[in-house]
Protein backbone atom coordinates (compact mmCIF):
# COMPACT_ATOMS: atom_id res chain seq x y z
CA UNK A 1 0.00 0.00 0.00
CA UNK A 2 1.39 3.71 -1.01
CA UNK A 3 1.70 6.56 1.21
CA UNK A 4 -1.26 8.84 1.70
CA UNK A 5 -1.71 11.59 -0.55
CA UNK A 6 -0.61 15.00 0.65
CA UNK A 7 -3.67 16.03 0.00
CA UNK A 8 -5.46 13.30 2.96
CA UNK A 9 -4.47 12.77 6.55
CA UNK A 10 -3.42 8.82 6.55
CA UNK A 11 -5.97 8.08 9.20
CA UNK A 12 -8.86 9.60 7.20
CA UNK A 13 -7.27 6.88 3.81
CA UNK A 14 -6.80 4.39 6.31
CA UNK A 15 -10.68 4.47 7.61
CA UNK A 16 -11.57 4.93 4.40
CA UNK A 17 -10.67 1.50 3.40
CA UNK A 18 -11.84 0.23 6.57
CA UNK A 19 -15.12 1.31 5.22
CA UNK A 20 -14.48 -0.41 2.12
CA UNK A 21 -13.67 -3.65 3.68
CA UNK A 22 -16.30 -3.51 6.46
CA UNK A 23 -19.67 -1.75 5.44
CA UNK A 24 -20.78 -4.12 2.68
CA UNK A 25 -19.37 -7.80 2.83
CA UNK A 26 -20.51 -8.56 -1.43
CA UNK A 27 -17.60 -6.39 -3.29
CA UNK A 28 -20.01 -5.48 -6.43
CA UNK A 29 -22.58 -3.85 -3.35
CA UNK A 30 -20.07 -2.19 -2.00
CA UNK A 31 -19.04 -0.35 -5.34
CA UNK A 32 -22.37 0.13 -5.70
CA UNK A 33 -22.80 2.16 -2.46
CA UNK A 34 -19.85 3.70 -1.50
CA UNK A 35 -17.76 3.67 -4.30
CA UNK A 36 -19.97 5.11 -6.97
CA UNK A 37 -21.63 8.05 -4.82
CA UNK A 38 -18.40 8.81 -3.90
CA UNK A 39 -17.35 9.95 -7.39
CA UNK A 40 -15.06 7.21 -8.19
CA UNK A 41 -14.85 7.09 -12.46
CA UNK A 42 -16.13 3.78 -14.31
CA UNK A 43 -12.26 2.57 -15.21
CA UNK A 44 -11.65 1.88 -11.59
CA UNK A 45 -14.80 0.84 -11.00
CA UNK A 46 -13.97 -2.21 -12.96
CA UNK A 47 -10.62 -2.30 -11.62
CA UNK A 48 -11.98 -2.51 -8.03
CA UNK A 49 -14.39 -5.26 -8.98
CA UNK A 50 -12.72 -7.61 -11.83
CA UNK A 51 -8.37 -6.95 -11.99
CA UNK A 52 -6.39 -9.56 -9.94
CA UNK A 53 -2.91 -9.72 -8.26
CA UNK A 54 -0.64 -10.10 -10.54
CA UNK A 55 1.61 -12.04 -8.15
CA UNK A 56 -0.79 -14.29 -7.34
CA UNK A 57 -3.31 -14.25 -9.89
CA UNK A 58 -6.34 -13.89 -7.32
CA UNK A 59 -9.23 -11.85 -6.90
CA UNK A 60 -8.27 -8.98 -4.60
CA UNK A 61 -10.14 -8.10 -1.38
CA UNK A 62 -12.26 -5.27 -1.05
CA UNK A 63 -9.58 -3.82 1.06
CA UNK A 64 -6.72 -4.24 -1.63
CA UNK A 65 -8.92 -3.59 -4.37
CA UNK A 66 -9.82 0.09 -2.92
CA UNK A 67 -6.20 0.77 -1.99
CA UNK A 68 -5.63 0.12 -5.69
CA UNK A 69 -8.31 2.30 -6.59
CA UNK A 70 -7.26 5.25 -4.09
CA UNK A 71 -3.97 5.22 -5.36
CA UNK A 72 -4.81 5.45 -9.29
CA UNK A 73 -7.03 8.45 -7.84
CA UNK A 74 -4.27 10.06 -6.09
CA UNK A 75 -2.26 10.11 -9.31
CA UNK A 76 -5.52 11.88 -10.32
CA UNK A 77 -5.43 14.31 -7.51
CA UNK A 78 -8.74 13.08 -6.69
CA UNK A 79 -7.88 10.97 -3.84
CA UNK A 80 -9.09 13.37 -0.79
CA UNK A 81 -12.00 14.67 -2.04
CA UNK A 82 -12.93 10.75 -2.86
CA UNK A 83 -11.75 9.56 0.61
CA UNK A 84 -13.86 12.66 2.38
CA UNK A 85 -16.89 11.35 1.10
CA UNK A 86 -16.35 7.80 1.69
CA UNK A 87 -16.34 9.07 5.16
CA UNK A 88 -19.66 11.21 5.12
CA UNK A 89 -21.41 8.42 3.43
CA UNK A 90 -20.35 6.10 6.24
CA UNK A 91 -20.73 8.34 8.80
CA UNK A 92 -24.62 8.59 7.85
CA UNK A 93 -24.64 4.25 7.28
CA UNK A 94 -27.59 2.75 8.75
CA UNK A 95 -28.10 -0.37 6.57
CA UNK A 96 -25.59 -2.86 8.85
CA UNK A 97 -27.22 -5.82 7.89
CA UNK A 98 -25.24 -5.66 4.51
CA UNK A 99 -21.80 -6.06 6.45
CA UNK A 100 -20.49 -9.37 7.71
CA UNK A 101 -19.75 -7.81 11.13
CA UNK A 102 -22.14 -5.70 12.04
CA UNK A 103 -20.22 -4.63 15.18
CA UNK A 104 -17.39 -3.86 13.25
CA UNK A 105 -19.32 -2.20 10.96
CA UNK A 106 -20.73 0.23 13.63
CA UNK A 107 -17.32 0.58 15.02
CA UNK A 108 -16.32 2.33 11.30
CA UNK A 109 -19.40 4.76 11.38
CA UNK A 110 -18.64 5.75 14.92
CA UNK A 111 -15.17 6.77 13.92
CA UNK A 112 -16.26 8.07 11.04
CA UNK A 113 -18.84 10.29 12.68
CA UNK A 114 -16.00 11.88 14.74
CA UNK A 115 -13.71 11.99 11.42
CA UNK A 116 -16.40 14.37 9.87
CA UNK A 117 -16.19 17.73 11.96
CA UNK A 118 -12.25 17.55 10.57
CA UNK A 119 -12.81 16.71 6.92
CA UNK A 120 -13.50 20.74 6.56
CA UNK A 121 -10.09 21.18 7.67
CA UNK A 122 -8.74 18.46 5.40
CA UNK A 123 -11.01 20.06 2.38
CA UNK A 124 -9.58 23.67 3.39
CA UNK A 125 -5.82 22.40 3.31
CA UNK A 126 -6.19 20.51 0.02
CA UNK A 127 -7.87 23.82 -1.48
CA UNK A 128 -4.49 25.54 -0.38
CA UNK A 129 -1.91 23.10 -1.76
CA UNK A 130 -3.82 23.12 -5.65
CA UNK A 131 -3.94 26.87 -5.12
CA UNK A 132 -0.33 26.92 -4.16
CA UNK A 133 1.05 24.48 -7.24
CA UNK A 134 -1.35 26.58 -9.57
CA UNK A 135 0.44 29.65 -8.64
CA UNK A 136 3.77 27.92 -8.68
CA UNK A 137 3.19 26.71 -11.86
CA UNK A 138 1.88 29.73 -13.42
CA UNK A 139 4.97 31.86 -12.10
CA UNK A 140 7.17 29.30 -14.11
CA UNK A 141 5.41 29.66 -17.23
CA UNK A 142 5.45 33.44 -17.07
CA UNK A 143 9.34 33.17 -16.17
CA UNK A 144 9.86 30.69 -19.02
CA UNK A 145 7.45 33.23 -21.88
CA UNK A 146 9.59 36.28 -19.78
CA UNK A 147 13.29 34.34 -20.85
CA UNK A 148 12.03 33.60 -24.05
CA UNK A 149 11.08 37.36 -25.01
CA UNK A 150 14.27 38.18 -23.75
CA UNK A 151 16.39 35.77 -25.75
CA UNK A 152 13.97 36.99 -28.50
CA UNK A 153 14.42 40.64 -27.86
CA UNK A 154 18.34 40.08 -27.59
CA UNK A 155 18.07 38.15 -30.73
CA UNK A 156 16.32 40.84 -32.44
CA UNK A 157 18.95 44.02 -31.26
CA UNK A 158 21.84 41.38 -32.22
CA UNK A 159 20.82 40.83 -35.76
CA UNK A 160 19.33 44.59 -36.03
CA UNK A 161 22.55 45.96 -34.75
CA UNK A 162 24.32 43.55 -37.92
CA UNK A 163 21.79 44.60 -40.76
CA UNK A 164 21.97 48.63 -39.68
CA UNK A 165 25.77 48.31 -40.45
CA UNK A 166 25.59 46.12 -43.21
CA UNK A 167 23.02 48.88 -44.58
CA UNK A 168 25.77 51.83 -43.43
CA UNK A 169 28.03 50.17 -45.68
CA UNK A 170 26.14 49.69 -48.58
CA UNK A 171 25.00 53.53 -48.69
CA UNK A 172 29.06 53.84 -49.13
CA UNK A 173 28.94 51.72 -51.98
CA UNK A 174 28.05 53.47 -55.78
CA UNK A 175 26.63 50.77 -57.57
CA UNK A 176 22.92 50.84 -57.76
CA UNK A 177 22.06 47.67 -58.93
CA UNK A 178 24.43 45.92 -56.12
CA UNK A 179 22.57 48.01 -53.77
CA UNK A 180 19.26 47.15 -54.97
CA UNK A 181 19.88 43.46 -54.68
CA UNK A 182 21.14 44.36 -51.16
CA UNK A 183 17.90 45.87 -50.41
CA UNK A 184 15.76 42.86 -51.35
CA UNK A 185 18.01 40.82 -49.41
CA UNK A 186 18.19 43.34 -46.44
CA UNK A 187 14.65 43.35 -46.38
CA UNK A 188 13.68 39.42 -46.32
CA UNK A 189 16.53 38.92 -43.65
CA UNK A 190 14.58 41.77 -41.26
CA UNK A 191 11.55 40.12 -41.94
CA UNK A 192 12.65 36.91 -40.73
CA UNK A 193 14.39 38.42 -37.57
CA UNK A 194 10.61 39.97 -36.84
CA UNK A 195 9.28 36.50 -36.94
CA UNK A 196 7.60 37.57 -40.37
CA UNK A 197 6.93 34.71 -42.91
CA UNK A 198 9.25 36.34 -46.14
CA UNK A 199 9.91 35.10 -49.66
CA UNK A 200 13.29 36.16 -51.25
CA UNK A 201 13.19 37.86 -54.66
CA UNK A 202 11.39 35.02 -57.43
CA UNK A 203 10.19 35.18 -60.82
CA UNK A 204 6.50 34.19 -61.85
CA UNK A 205 4.16 34.03 -64.64
CA UNK A 206 6.64 32.16 -66.84
CA UNK A 207 9.51 34.09 -65.95
CA UNK A 208 8.08 36.63 -67.59
CA UNK A 209 7.73 39.03 -64.05
CA UNK A 210 10.20 39.79 -61.41
CA UNK A 211 8.92 40.16 -58.07
CA UNK A 212 12.16 41.83 -55.29
CA UNK A 213 10.60 39.77 -52.12
CA UNK A 214 6.90 39.06 -50.81
CA UNK A 215 6.20 38.35 -46.73
CA UNK A 216 2.63 37.61 -45.06
CA UNK A 217 1.26 39.44 -42.54
CA UNK A 218 -1.91 39.32 -40.81
CA UNK A 219 -3.15 36.72 -42.72
CA UNK A 220 -2.58 38.72 -46.13
CA UNK A 221 0.08 38.79 -48.69
CA UNK A 222 2.08 41.64 -49.49
CA UNK A 223 4.19 42.05 -52.86
CA UNK A 224 7.62 43.87 -52.10
CA UNK A 225 9.10 46.38 -54.47
CA UNK A 226 12.70 47.71 -53.82
CA UNK A 227 14.30 51.07 -55.32
CA UNK A 228 17.81 52.26 -54.25
CA UNK A 229 18.58 55.19 -56.43
CA UNK A 230 19.76 58.44 -56.69
CA UNK A 231 16.30 59.45 -58.47
CA UNK A 232 13.13 59.91 -56.75
CA UNK A 233 10.62 57.20 -57.39
CA UNK A 234 8.04 58.21 -58.76
CA UNK A 235 4.46 57.12 -60.29
CA UNK A 236 5.23 54.98 -63.17
CA UNK A 237 7.37 53.08 -60.68
CA UNK A 238 4.57 52.21 -58.13
CA UNK A 239 2.15 51.42 -61.19
CA UNK A 240 4.61 48.51 -62.19
CA UNK A 241 3.53 47.33 -58.05
CA UNK A 242 0.13 47.96 -58.87
CA UNK A 243 0.14 45.79 -62.09
CA UNK A 244 1.93 43.22 -60.18
CA UNK A 245 -0.81 43.11 -57.20
CA UNK A 246 -3.96 43.32 -60.25
CA UNK A 247 -2.28 39.84 -61.10
CA UNK A 248 -2.31 38.32 -57.64
CA UNK A 249 -4.87 36.97 -55.77
CA UNK A 250 -7.50 39.39 -54.22
CA UNK A 251 -5.58 39.32 -50.79
CA UNK A 252 -2.53 40.44 -51.96
CA UNK A 253 -1.11 44.09 -51.12
CA UNK A 254 2.08 45.96 -51.55
CA UNK A 255 4.82 46.69 -49.93
CA UNK A 256 7.09 49.94 -51.98
CA UNK A 257 10.31 50.69 -50.21
CA UNK A 258 12.43 53.30 -51.59
CA UNK A 259 15.71 54.15 -49.78
CA UNK A 260 15.48 57.95 -50.81
CA UNK A 261 11.79 58.62 -51.08
CA UNK A 262 9.13 59.57 -53.71
CA UNK A 263 8.45 62.56 -55.68
CA UNK A 264 5.78 64.93 -54.14
CA UNK A 265 2.66 63.96 -56.75
CA UNK A 266 3.10 59.71 -55.67
CA UNK A 267 1.41 60.03 -52.23
CA UNK A 268 -1.65 62.00 -53.74
CA UNK A 269 -1.86 59.77 -57.01
CA UNK A 270 -1.98 56.57 -55.03
CA UNK A 271 -4.75 58.55 -52.44
CA UNK A 272 -6.74 58.50 -56.13
CA UNK A 273 -6.10 54.56 -56.55
CA UNK A 274 -9.52 52.89 -55.58
CA UNK A 275 -7.73 49.47 -54.20
CA UNK A 276 -5.87 51.05 -51.49
CA UNK A 277 -3.22 48.54 -51.18
CA UNK A 278 -0.08 49.87 -51.03
CA UNK A 279 2.04 51.19 -48.30
CA UNK A 280 5.01 53.42 -48.84
CA UNK A 281 8.46 52.53 -46.59
CA UNK A 282 11.40 54.71 -46.99
CA UNK A 283 15.25 54.74 -45.44
CA UNK A 284 14.16 56.55 -42.15
CA UNK A 285 11.51 54.25 -41.40
CA UNK A 286 13.89 51.58 -42.36
CA UNK A 287 16.65 52.52 -40.31
CA UNK A 288 14.06 53.27 -37.19
CA UNK A 289 13.40 49.51 -37.29
CA UNK A 290 17.13 48.66 -38.15
CA UNK A 291 17.80 50.85 -35.01
CA UNK A 292 14.98 49.51 -32.41
CA UNK A 293 13.56 52.40 -31.91
CA UNK A 294 10.40 50.61 -33.27
CA UNK A 295 9.10 47.15 -34.12
CA UNK A 296 8.29 46.37 -37.57
CA UNK A 297 4.93 44.78 -36.61
CA UNK A 298 4.01 47.87 -34.87
CA UNK A 299 4.99 49.76 -37.72
CA UNK A 300 3.44 47.79 -40.27
CA UNK A 301 0.04 47.87 -38.06
CA UNK A 302 0.62 51.59 -38.07
CA UNK A 303 0.60 52.01 -41.62
CA UNK A 304 -2.39 49.76 -42.20
CA UNK A 305 -4.42 51.64 -40.02
CA UNK A 306 -3.21 54.82 -41.92
CA UNK A 307 -4.04 53.33 -45.40
CA UNK A 308 -7.57 51.64 -44.14
CA UNK A 309 -8.63 54.12 -42.13
CA UNK A 310 -7.42 57.71 -43.73
CA UNK A 311 -6.59 56.36 -47.20
CA UNK A 312 -2.65 57.58 -46.29
CA UNK A 313 -0.32 55.26 -48.44
CA UNK A 314 2.71 56.88 -45.93
CA UNK A 315 2.93 56.88 -42.26
CA UNK A 316 6.35 57.75 -40.86
CA UNK A 317 7.90 55.55 -38.20
CA UNK A 318 8.00 58.82 -36.09
CA UNK A 319 4.55 59.06 -35.98
CA UNK A 320 4.70 55.93 -34.30
CA UNK A 321 7.29 56.61 -31.77
CA UNK A 322 5.45 59.79 -31.15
Amino acid sequence: MSEASPFIDADARRLALEAIATLVNIKRMAAERLLVPAGVPADLIKRFLNERDPATNGKRSKREAGAVVLDALGELELEGQVVRRIIEIAADWQDFHLAQDEYRARSVVQKAREMVGSLQEMAAREHQEVQRRRREAELAREAAVLGQKRERNEMIRRESALLLAMFDQAVLTGDPQQRGYFLENLLVRLFDVHGVPAHKAFRRNGGGEQIDGAFEFEGWHYIAECRWREQLSDIRQLDGLAGQLHRSGKQTMGLFLSVNGWSNHVVDLLKQNPAKNILLMDAIDLRAVLSNHVGLTSLLKAKLTALNLYAEPYRPASSVLG
